[in-house]
């Protein structure tokens, strides 16, 4: 990709932001980012379909981010506070994206791909879930989420996520000793 391409792009995505961030993605026209950017219709359309598939772009690269703020997946497997806590670091890491790009009809996009991806990840590292185990991941994922969004411009960040890592490691307690007393009723 040559150097005005990228400015090009560059200007895009951020006109994009600007704009997403004063109203709602379905309020969004092409011809008014192609002003704000500085660029023709015909340039806009060499790069996207349309506007859903600038945000779905857009959204797309900040979930990878916030997947690599998950640096120890796994410790969904063994330490479910941990995990949670990796989890909710790395939305507030992308807070301001998170904000604006999923937001208003937005909202409930980021946890369910954040849940896909880990749930890939997990199955192709240590196998298919158990299904009290995947039951766990959404409620990890979503509930963290949930209370990502509800508290986190309310609460002090560290007693947020540790109040998450507290009921996280209550719930991976009580899904474990369950697959414990199912293990041996079926023995």
């Amino acid at each position: 990709m040559d150097l005005r391409e990228k400015k090009t792009l560059r200007a895009i995505k951020n006109s994009f932001l600007q704009l997403r961030s004063q109203k709602a993605l379905e309020r969004i026209t092409v011809k008014e980012l192609c002003e704000l950017s500085e660029i023709s219709k015909t340039t806009f359309y060499l790069h996207y379909k349309d506007i859903y598939d600038l945000s779905e772009a857009l959204q797309g690269e900040l979930i990878e981010e916030i997947m690599c703020g998950i640096t120890h997946p796994e410790y969904f497997l063994s330490d479910s506070a941990e995990f949670t806590k990796e989890l909710c670091y790395a939305y507030y890491s992308q807070q301001q994206l998170v904000d604006i790009l999923f937001s208003g009809t937005q909202a409930a996009i980021l946890p369910v791909q954040i849940e896909k991806k880990l749930r890939a990840y997990l199955s192709e590292n240590f196998g298919p879930l158990e299904e009290n185990y995947d039951i766990l991941l959404t409620y990890l994922v979503q509930g963290s989420h949930s209370l990502y969004r509800e508290h986190s411009r309310r609460y002090d960040t560290e007693k947020l996520i540790h109040i998450v890592g507290i009921a996280s490691k209550a719930a991976a307690d009580a899904i474990r000793n369950d697959s414990s007393r199912s293990t041996k009723l079926e023995h």
